[in-house]
């Protein structure tokens, strides 16, 4: 980690981020430096005339000097910035240095023993020599000595409780289901220990999964004063932790969530009692304990059919405003109704979801398998798994293997029955992982749907999604909106019209959220 607080760390630091190393800082300044004497050089020469015949220091021998150090610092910077091992950066600040020596050493030959045609052999020598050695130490500092940021970075969070917990289940785990295999291959008489075995094997599979599988959900959030904060909502729609001040920079309020969910689970309790009042404890005797009611919702859902003949609703706050409508017509009034009915037992407890600007959902279907889809921001589904998968971890990891290889995927693009253009990913084995979701009325356009996962899905978030999630996102025309999607990839409602500021789309899911669950319904 970096250890210099000196006035340029702390510009790195509030400008550029979290440096790892010293050297990171160092690597940063020289090559700003080396930047900034490169265009000193160019703009000195500009204006300058040729300096032969002349007996004083010129612009045109200045110019020559600056850029010159600043060709030597801009290719060292990167390479000092670099997390290489300890000799990569000293070969570096060396041929640094001989190039600073070869500089000088011009400054006493530059006019009088300097050829027009060759210039001065030993001093650009020496200069080459000095920029060898920094491109030398950067190419062999990262194919023989590696990188040592991973190191850094791998090491932080390693002793957290729950991932210890975690190890140690998934080792009871494989211990249990090795002994399994071999009571079976012993003999079939085994059958009353292997059942029992079973049983333990189910047992702990089901608390590896509980520990994966969390009743709350962290959210990020811009607030209104252009702070970055956090919340951890549990999926009653309760908020049951917060981080209680601003963040200036949204990765230092991922700093915060990733400290609660290291110390959290290991964290012992220290109860402060205040010294007891004998008047206050007399008063409190005398009043009765009266519990809180919730409030009773300022909203109602209307039900009505629209030019169309469709019917729909709309939640309609006692102000006036509409706060949701049903996004989609239903055929029936009795569909409208089960439509209300899903909205009232699913906005309490439903999570958020950002798309920045997409992002994998993992979800469980009506079936009560695991699935993933990928999600744009704009809510176009870009991808989709082939299959289910009975455990979510599973289908958490196909989302890993999609990220880490996509990139050098092969995607199959083919046309199928109805004269649309869809693709299709295949594993190593000739097994579909993920098809397109959609059709495309060209191939070029499912070409580009694939560049566009490629591009998207290497850096996009993995979201777990419970019965239905409220998704925050920006339409064509730059508004903020939400809709509600059950898991099942249903719309279930939606915002009905776009606000100015995001702030302003939570405040709405917020209103919904209160009013939605006890809202009657007006026919």
């Amino acid at each position: 980690m970096a250890t210099d607080q000196g006035p340029l760390y702390g510009f790195y630091e509030s400008r550029i981020g979290q440096p790892d190393t010293d050297d990171e800082v160092r690597g940063y300044w020289v090559f700003l430096l080396g930047l900034l004497f490169g265009a000193i050089g160019v703009i000195l020469f500009l204006p300058s005339e040729s300096a032969f015949g002349a007996d004083e220091f010129t612009l045109r021998e200045g110019s020559i000097i600056f850029m010159a150090v600043g060709l030597a610092m801009l290719v060292a910077g990167p390479i000092i910035r670099l997390p290489l091992k300890a000799w990569a950066n000293y070969a570096a600040y060396l041929g640094e240095a001989i190039c600073f020596a070869a500089v000088i050493w011009f400054t006493f030959v530059f006019p009088a023993e300097w050829s027009t045609l060759t210039g001065n052999q030993p001093v650009i020598f020496l200069y080459a020599a000095g920029l060898a050695i920094i491109l030398l130490g950067g190419v062999a500092g990262s194919l023989v000595g590696g990188a040592t940021k991973e190191a850094l970075t791998a090491s932080e969070g390693r002793t957290a409780a729950l991932e210890d917990e975690l190890e140690e289940t998934q080792r009871e785990l494989d211990a249990a289901t090795r002994e399994l295999e071999e009571e079976r291959e012993e003999s079939a008489a085994g059958e009353a220990a292997q059942s029992a075995l079973q049983t333990e094997v189910d047992e702990l599979q089901a608390l590896n999964d509980s520990l994966h599988t969390s009743q709350a959900q962290f959210e990020l959030y811009e607030d209104r004063g252009g702070q970055w904060r956090w919340r951890l909502r549990h999926r009653n729609g309760n908020v049951i932790a917060d981080s209680g001040e601003g963040y200036t920079r949204k990765h230092n309020a991922k700093k915060g969530m990733a400290s609660v969910r290291r110390n959290a689970l290991g964290a012992t309790l220290l109860e402060i009692v205040p010294e007891p009042d004998e008047e206050v404890e007399e008063a409190l005797e005398e009043t009765p304990i009266i519990p809180d009611v919730a409030d009773e919702s300022k909203a109602a859902f209307e039900v009505y059919e629209d030019d169309g003949g469709k019917h729909r609703w709309r939640l309609v706050h006692d102000n006036g405003n509409i706060i949701a409508d049903s996004g989609e017509g239903y055929s029936s009034k009795q569909k409208t109704t089960q439509g209300i009915e899903s909205v009232k037992n699913n906005a309490g407890p439903a999570s958020y979801l950002r798309f920045d600007p997409a992002s994998f959902e993992i979800y469980r279907d009506s079936a009560g398998e695991w699935r993933w889809r990928f999600v744009h921001k704009n809510g176009n589904i870009l991808a989709a798994a082939s299959e289910g998968y009975t455990r979510r971890r599973d289908a958490k990891r196909s989302v890993d293997s999609i990220r880490e290889d996509v990139a050098d995927a092969d995607f199959e693009v083919y046309e199928d029955n109805r004269g649309d253009h869809r693709w299709r990913l295949k594993a190593a084995n000739n097994e579909i992982v993920a098809t397109s979701g959609e059709g495309y009325s060209s191939k070029s356009s499912a070409e580009e749907a694939v560049e566009r996962i490629k591009r998207l899905a290497p850096d996009a978030d993995a979201l777990d999604v419970g019965l239905a999630a409220f998704e925050v996102y920006e339409d064509q025309s730059e508004e903020w909106r939400w809709r509600l999607r059950h898991r099942n990839g249903n719309v279930i409602a939606d915002s009905g019209e776009g606000y100015t500021e995001r702030n302003k789309a939570h405040d709405a899911i917020e209103s919904v959220k209160r009013n939605a669950p006890g809202a009657e319904t007006e026919r």
